[in-house]
């Protein structure tokens, strides 16, 4: 079961002392006031055409950036040519597609109030590109995802997110995750390279 603990809102106090440490830490922040508001926002950082590759993410599906991304015909949408292709003869093309996009997007499961952002993943597709392969990254963070520190991110990782994202794998595979890989982002040095966008909602694990 779950840990309710981290479903708790973050207060603007907490949203701005984050935001400030994530600038600091060469991460971009723009504040949204709900789902719609970020789905506009993301949509002003992405120009049509561009190549798009989306983490899997309950965030960008509820907010239906993700239908937009992969439906809507306005941009070079990488996950639909990925799942096209024969992954038994076509396996090192879909690699190098994914590894490299002009622009990746997703969540992440924690961000802490010094600035460093959680990434946990079973299978590690989006790390590579969320880690340097990407030209740009966008983030989008339901304000629920903010913590104190580090120990307090791995928690809401393994007893949080975890829970909720095998019932969702099972609901969706009837496959089983696990915390494989995990990413910690403690900062950018490509200038305008990441932008985090946090919602004051209630979005995503």
């Amino acid at each position: 079961m779950a840990s309710s603990t981290f479903k708790k809102l973050a207060s603007d106090e907490q949203i701005t002392k984050t935001s400030k440490a994530l600038e600091a830490n060469g991460i971009k922040v723009l504040v949204a006031e709900n789902g719609e508001d970020a789905k506009r926002l993301f949509f002003e950082l992405v120009p049509d055409g561009s190549e798009v590759f989306l983490g899997a993410s309950v965030t960008l599906e509820k907010t239906g950036i993700k239908d937009v991304i992969d439906q809507s015909g306005r941009f070079d949408a990488v996950r639909p040519r990925m799942f096209a292709m024969n992954r038994e003869t076509q396996g090192r093309e879909i690699r190098k597609l994914g590894g490299a996009p002009d622009y990746a997007a997703g969540s992440v499961h924690a961000v802490t109030e010094d600035g460093h952002v959680l990434i946990a993943s079973n299978t590690g597709s989006q790390l590579g590109p969320y880690a340097s392969g990407a030209g740009k990254i966008i983030w989008v963070v339901g304000a629920q995802k903010l913590v104190k520190d580090l120990n307090e991110g791995l928690r809401r990782v393994n007893e949080y997110v975890l829970p909720l994202e095998e019932v969702h794998m099972q609901e969706l595979y009837k496959a089983s995750t696990a915390v494989s890989k995990l990413l910690i982002v403690n900062r950018e040095i490509r200038p305008d390279r990441i932008t985090m966008i946090i919602v004051r909602e209630e979005l995503g694990f």
